[in-house]
């Protein structure tokens, strides 16, 4: 039995035992038949059982044991198969910039939507924060805490650059398998190097020409944490396709506060559009509701989710 810590290709890295032992292995062509619905049957995070071969140096992944939760998405190349970005997750830590890279709420939803439903916790990092120094960066600042804030999620305001705040990640994260996603280009692997410098993850510079991050990380690898646990880094997304496992009169229940709210809709079940009396539109209209949330909730059950990418 194994913990499968790096995926690249068609190859994955198992480690045997928590003395870091660690060996390279394919996936036995049953398991690739078996799921047609995934571009990956294994992810990392995944315990997973081997056949090591004679040289005892290579093995075969057998079996996959069942996973407590994951992230999933659809790649934005509108393809008929997701992809399983980690399995197995204690902590997802979504990693958002207002500048160099600005961020999409509607990337957001999409991403928080999937953690609630697949019961993975998620915190939001804020990452720059020495570089919100406008009127205009501070109160973009101040209206996502808002927003969210609302939607019953924390948030981290992190500098990467200046070591604000590092220590409140850190503490988050002990003994904890974590995750962090996001777009390219909001610094990921330089909070992992600030969170744990040994791990030397490569890092890379902002594309000036299109105020967006280019991609340093290319497949998904776990790490060991000096003080405790895992972090698991993944390439930057450009999109989060919601899968097809999600159904429309279902979505409402993975907005936390329009899930609150519908408790006082006069009818059941309620798609929170046009019905009457319908306690989510109230609370919109009073500001209990985020309107960017209730307009992102509305375009996702609306329209065809594979289409989705920026």
């Amino acid at each position: 039995m194994g913990l499968v810590v790096k995926h690249t290709g068609i190859q994955y890295t198992v480690q045997l035992n928590e003395n870091g032992e660690r060996i390279n292995c394919t996936l036995r062509g049953k398991l690739r038949l078996k799921d047609d619905k995934t571009t990956n049957p294994v992810a990392v995070g995944d315990i997973v059982d081997i056949d090591l071969d004679e040289n005892q140096k290579s093995g075969v992944i057998v079996k996959v044991h069942p996973r407590k939760n994951y992230i999933i998405r659809k790649p934005s190349n509108l393809s008929k198969q997701a992809h399983i970005v980690a399995a197995n997750i204690d902590t997802a830590f979504l990693t958002v910039t207002f500048t160099m890279p600005e961020i999409k709420l509607e990337f957001v939803d999409r991403f928080l939507l999937t953690t609630e439903a697949y019961h993975i916790p998620t915190i939001i990092i804020v990452n720059k924060t020495d570089l919100y120094t406008t009127v205009e960066l501070k109160r973009t600042l101040a209206e996502f805490k808002d927003i969210y804030g609302k939607a019953g999620y924390e948030i981290l305001e992190i500098s990467a650059a200046k070591k604000i705040n590092i220590d409140k990640l850190k503490e988050k994260m002990k003994n904890k398998v974590s995750v962090f996603l996001g777009n390219s280009g909001v610094g990921k692997s330089t909070l992992i190097n600030c969170v744990d410098f040994s791990q030397n993850t490569k890092t890379g510079k902002i594309s000036d020409a299109h105020k967006s991050g280019m991609h340093t990380t290319t497949f998904y690898e776990m790490f060991k944490l000096d003080f405790g646990g895992y972090i698991i880094d993944t390439p930057g997304l450009k999109g989060f396709g919601l899968t097809d496992e999600f159904k429309k009169t279902e979505m409402y229940h993975f907005f936390p506060e329009i899930f609150k709210f519908s408790k006082n809709c006069k009818y059941n079940p309620c798609l929170h559009t046009h019905e009457p009396q319908c306690g989510v539109k109230t609370a919109v209209e009073n500001g209990d509701i985020a309107v960017s949330r209730y307009n992102n909730y509305l375009k996702i059950i609306n329209n065809d989710n594979t289409k989705y990418r920026y």
